[in-house]
């Protein structure tokens, strides 16, 4: 595969653009997740991508000023230094562009951006999602407070030279904080979400919402993890960390009944709306801590025949682990993001009788560090 070169490689961080090929990439990646858990169980040869370019459908800018004028950008690795970036190679393009229409208008509309230090300024961050299917597109502008200086001239000259966008949503994060999002949102156009069509499901996708980045990989990924489940029709399955529920829907036709588990509270407004809209009957989604829902299952002799989770890299917890075995399923299908806490999380797993089979690697993040795994795991 031809190699593309990056003019940011060496002071942003956020790929590894231009230290080796992709076959390179996914054969170190192949290793890690060899390394890491292959004591436990057999590991498959990793899928990656046939182009692995500009395949984020979420992209995310920070506003700062140089020069007197407003740029964004993304953080250094490891540090607080702005570095601002035009045409990404691993974001969507449309997106990239959008990006630098908005920083134009800022400059153009005098709109100060936001400086930490002082807590100054209006303009803060630029989110936007894209439903890879539908083409819909999602611009969130977030800013340090409600007042928007020129709002209705600055919609509308974004989507005089953007008309593919589909909604426009201000998101106020009032907050010193390191999170990206407040909680609240205005919709400045639109309906305030987009769709998108996964494994023949069609979601709705708040600026809130946890929505897989890479939706050809999400595709391969779910796949393997519907495999690991082996459904017969009978079967009740709880999606712990469920999000908007993408992986529990999917798996809903070969399940008897599957219960979404989500802290997240917009995360399971969205996924009971993505449910009637696909008429998924046989699923039902609750805002509860997944570890004090198995435990009070257990505690009331409930039973489940599959688990399956996919928590944030930081893994799982051993209270969880012990919630779930005490729920007696006959498999665990884990969908992991960091092959460190996986290995760590398998060896509690082990301890509480379950084995891991099989596992498969998936390449969600080309040119980064970042790796999937689908591992099964069956009760001893």
């Amino acid at each position: 595969m031809c190699q593309e070169n990056c003019p940011y490689e060496k002071r942003c961080g956020a790929c590894r653009i231009g230290q080796g090929t992709y076959e390179e990439g996914l054969a170190e990646k192949q290793r890690r997740v060899q390394k890491g858990i292959g004591k436990y169980c057999r590991v498959n040869k990793i899928q990656g991508m046939y182009y692995p370019f500009h395949y984020r459908n979420k992209v995310h800018a920070v506003f700062g000023r140089m020069k007197n004028a407003a740029v964004a950008g993304t953080y250094a690795e490891g540090t607080h230094e702005l570095v601002p970036i035009k045409d990404c190679l691993i974001e969507d393009a449309q997106a990239s562009a959008i990006v630098q229409t908005v920083t134009e208008l800022i400059n153009s509309f005098k709109i100060w951006v936001y400086n930490e230090d002082t807590g100054r300024g209006i303009m803060r961050h630029i989110l936007i999602r894209k439903g890879m299917s539908t083409k819909q597109i999602m611009v969130v502008l977030v800013t340090a407070c409600v007042e928007f200086p020129h709002k209705n001239n600055f919609v509308s000259q974004l989507r005089s030279r953007h008309p593919e966008i589909t909604t426009i949503v201000q998101n106020v994060n009032d907050q010193q904080t390191t999170m990206v999002l407040g909680e609240r949102n205005k919709t400045l156009y639109g309906a305030g979400y987009i769709e998108d069509v996964l494994c023949g499901l069609r979601f709705r996708i708040s600026p809130n919402s946890f929505y897989q980045v890479n939706a050809a990989q999400t595709q391969a990924l779910y796949k393997k993890a519907i495999q690991a489940a082996a459904l017969t029709g009978s079967e009740t399955v709880i999606d712990t960390y469920c999000g908007i529920g993408t992986i529990g829907m999917a798996m809903a036709s070969k399940a008897g009944q599957v219960i979404g588990v989500e802290l997240n509270k917009q995360a399971v407004r969205d996924a009971k709306e993505n449910a009637k809209r696909n008429n998924i009957g046989n699923i039902h989604f609750i805002a509860a801590d997944a570890t004090e829902y198995m435990t009070e299952m257990s505690e009331n002799s409930m039973r489940a025949d599959v688990i399956v989770l996919d928590p944030p890299r930081r893994g799982s917890t051993e209270e969880f682990v012990h919630a779930a075995a005490a729920v007696a399923p006959s498999r665990i299908v884990y969908v992991s993001c960091n092959p460190e806490t996986l290995e760590r999380d398998l060896e509690w797993f082990k301890k509480a009788g379950y084995k891991a089979k099989e596992a498969w690697p998936v390449d969600m993040f080309p040119f980064t560090d970042a790796v999937e795994v689908v591992t099964v795991l069956y009760r001893s």
